[in-house]
């Protein structure tokens, strides 16, 4: 057992040695390790204050992107509805104007096809007046020819002058 019980001596000495080393190393030691790890500490707040204000600002300008990216899309939409209403707006005018076009030309044609109608009209009535005239020439002038013919158109024409 002596080997599990420590002297007096060695005690002694030991604790002097430990007390020596101690106040040396609080003396010369300590405070710059204390220091250093204040520094230490320090800094690694002031990276965690910036990390989570870089955090901050990154989730701010991520919220402004989304809503710059919204305003977009809605821009983008109000844009291409303003698109598709002045294309149909355009489309609808070509259409309206087309039918007055359209109609246009229809009653321009129908007054031409009146107008030859009427022209064919006149001339159909003009060349049956001309053949009357001249199979009643034929007939006149086969009647005429004989001497009882004549004679008997003379009475009838005078006749006639004695009535109007």
């Amino acid at each position: 057992m002596d080997l599990l019980t420590p002297e007096f001596g060695l005690f002694f000495w030991t604790l002097l040695a430990f007390l020596t080393v101690f106040f040396i190393l609080r003396k010369f030691a300590w405070k710059p390790i204390i220091e250093s790890l204040g520094e230490r500490e320090k800094g690694i707040a002031d990276s965690i204050a910036t990390a989570e204000r870089v955090k901050t600002e990154m989730s701010q300008l991520k919220a402004d992107n989304e809503k710059l990216l919204a305003t977009a899309r809605e821009e983008r939409i109000a844009m291409l509805r303003e698109a598709k209403e002045t294309r149909d707006k355009i489309v609808g005018e070509a259409k309206d104007q087309a039918k007055v076009e359209a109609n246009k030309i229809i009653i321009d044609a129908q007054h031409q096809i009146q107008q030859q109608k009427m022209a064919a009209i006149t001339e159909v009535k003009n060349q049956i007046g001309s053949l009357a005239i001249s199979v009643a020439e034929q007939i006149l002038r086969k009647q005429l020819n004989a001497a009882e013919g004549q004679e008997a158109y003379m009475q009838m024409l005078s006749k006639d002058i004695k009535l109007n």
